[in-house]
C-alpha cells in the first residue's frame, strides 16, 4: 500500500502535464524532467494533452493569419 500511494505522489497534476508538453513542442524539455514523464506519467494523459494543444496552436495560426490578411486588404 506505500508504494500504491508513493506512486499516486509522483504521478504528474494536469498542469504539470500541460508544462511538460508545452516545453516539448519548444524543444527545451530536460532529460531529467523526460525521464520522470515517461517514468511515472500516464500515456494517454501526454497524448490527450499534446492533440489539444496541437489544434490550439493550428487555430491560433490560422486566427492570426487571417487577421493579417484582413488588415492587409487581400
Amino acid at each position: 500500500m506505500n508504494q500504491e500511494s508513493e506512486q499516486e505522489s509522483r504521478t504528474p497534476s494536469l498542469l504539470g502535464v500541460f508544462g511538460s508538453v508545452l516545453a516539448s513542442m519548444f524543444g527545451v524539455q530536460s532529460s531529467r524532467k523526460r525521464h520522470e514523464d515517461f517514468s511515472h506519467g500516464k500515456p494517454l494523459q501526454y497524448i490527450i494533452v499534446g492533440l489539444v494543444m496541437t489544434v490550439v496552436f493550428i487555430l491560433t495560426v490560422w486566427g492570426v493569419v487571417s487577421i493579417v490578411m484582413r488588415l492587409s486588404g487581400l
